[in-house]
């Protein structure tokens, strides 16, 4: 057996090569949606995977207002923000933030899932999500991702 035809072929940045893809999140449920996004952006979607390196496409997600969720959380789930001063918490359900920022439920719930590191925010910035139907990168050509 010929040992040396089975090394592990480590994926380098400079190699990389990057799709941009198109996700309608017209009545997708957010938890869900998250997850696949989240696994697009690291590049687990691909055999040359590695985690040390940012392998994943760029993500751009329409229709971020529509996204729904399962049960009672629009009126249950609470985001909490703190400033870092005393008393300076803040609450705000899913409907609030929803009708405020809807584009930021998306956003929070995909950065959630990604590594809390410098390579994370690297793939973070990677995703662009808009709450209406348009977006603006229409010159990268994007391919629509069926979920």
């Amino acid at each position: 057996m010929d040992t040396l035809s089975y090394k592990t072929k480590s994926a380098k940045s400079s190699e990389v090569e990057r799709k941009w893809y198109v996700i309608d999140a017209d009545g997708l449920i957010v938890g869900r949606l998250a997850t696949k996004i989240a696994t697009i952006l690291r590049g687990k979607h691909k055999p040359s995977y590695t985690p040390h390196v940012d392998c994943g496409d760029y993500i751009i997600v329409i229709n971020a207002d529509k996204v729904r969720f399962t049960g009672a959380k629009m009126d249950d789930k609470v985001y909490l923000t703190y400033s870092g001063y005393p008393g300076g918490q803040k609450s705000k359900t899913a409907k609030e933030v929803m009708a405020k920022k809807p584009f930021a439920i998306v956003e929070k719930s995909v950065k959630g899932m990604l590594p809390k590191s410098k390579l994370g925010k690297q793939m973070f910035k990677k995703l662009f999500v808009y709450a209406g139907s348009k977006h603006e990168h229409q010159a990268q050509k994007p391919e629509k991702l069926e979920l």
